[in-house]
């Protein structure tokens, strides 16, 4: 059985796959990875299918020892890792041998790196996903993110090991989006022509205390024509929420499934990768985009990351 120790599990690192789509209406968000096109990518890596369970990591990242050895491989954003205090590269297999110890540190770039292990990370699957959602408690491992001591298993492989990096050309899939393309939401006519202007024209700032329920933003207050309560009603991932004090919330990953606050907008679907990579005080802004140019861009990202080349070796 191959095992991982955790000696310093980082800022926040949870275990994450593609999540669980299907149970919002009995009111269960999806969760899954902030930044699902990376962690494909790293499982591709590995040999792994898409959705197997990998370590999400924020900002920080943690300190790793494999007892056993174990192929892995890093995606997402660069965390200055080393192996036994020797640099090794993003998005390429990496093979670690018995008794090594893998140390990430700081990000140097984006917000989340994920490590994805051949054979995937084991854990006891919750509504058919190995997802964590921490405010619930439910998934994942224990339900928390990764502390100190914690030892987690790797699955059985499924297909033997061989070297594999990502094509250069696939850094577009991989670029991350300070300008998110948007589709109207269901209330954008409950906010006037000059608001709605506002918003599409202004700078917004991530503020400190968004996470993966929500990416709030700072910037210039957008008010809707009238402060009358919403009644409560479904909401989606991407979805654009307005504060009363004219403020927007990007509803994430471990979202509510339901909300009461107007939504002027929604992130479009190819873009919501590149939520995940947002940090504390990076500045965005919104494009407008028809239903027709939301679609084909999101079929050219699906086009990207099933070629037959995106995957070396």
């Amino acid at each position: 059985m191959t095992e991982i120790h955790v000696q310093s599990p980082g800022l926040f690192t949870t275990v994450q796959d593609l999540g669980r789509e299907g149970f919002g209406p009995i009111g269960v968000s999806p969760s899954g990875a902030a930044d699902p096109t990376s962690l494909r990518i790293g499982n591709r890596l590995v040999g792994n299918p898409d959705g197997a369970a990998a370590l999400e990591m924020t900002l920080l990242g943690g300190t790793f020892l494999f007892p056993q050895g174990a192929i892995i491989a890093l995606a997402g954003s660069d965390f200055g890792a080393t192996l036994d205090d020797s640099a090794i590269p993003p998005h390429q297999t990496i093979e670690i041998h018995p008794g090594q110890t893998l140390r990430l540190g700081p990000t140097r770039s984006g917000a989340r790196c994920y490590l994805c292990v051949h054979g995937g990370i084991s854990v006891e699957l919750f509504l058919g996903s190995a997802s964590t959602h921490v405010l619930s408690g439910l998934g994942g491992f224990d339900g928390r993110p990764l502390r100190k001591g914690d030892v987690l298993v790797v699955g059985p492989a499924p297909q033997p090991f061989h070297t594999r990096a990502l094509a250069s050309h696939a850094t577009d899939l991989l670029a991350q989006r300070k300008t998110f393309r948007i589709t109207p939401g269901p209330q954008v006519e409950k906010f006037s022509e000059p608001s709605r202007q506002l918003f599409y024209e202004s700078t917004f700032s991530i503020a400190e205390e968004s996470d993966r329920l929500g990416l709030r933003l700072t910037g210039p207050a957008i008010h809707a024509n009238s402060h009358r309560e919403m009644i409560t009603e479904g909401v989606s991932l991407g979805a654009i929420q307005i504060t009363p004090e004219g403020q927007p919330i990007i509803l994430f990953v471990d979202q509510q499934t339901t909300g009461g606050y107007p939504k002027i907008a929604n992130v479009i679907t190819a873009d919501l990768p590149s939520l995940g990579q947002l940090r504390p005080r990076d500045q965005v802004r919104f494009e407008p985009v028809n239903w027709d140019a939301a679609r084909q861009l999101l079929i050219e990202q699906k086009r990207l990351l099933n070629s037959a080349d995106l995957i070396i070796g």
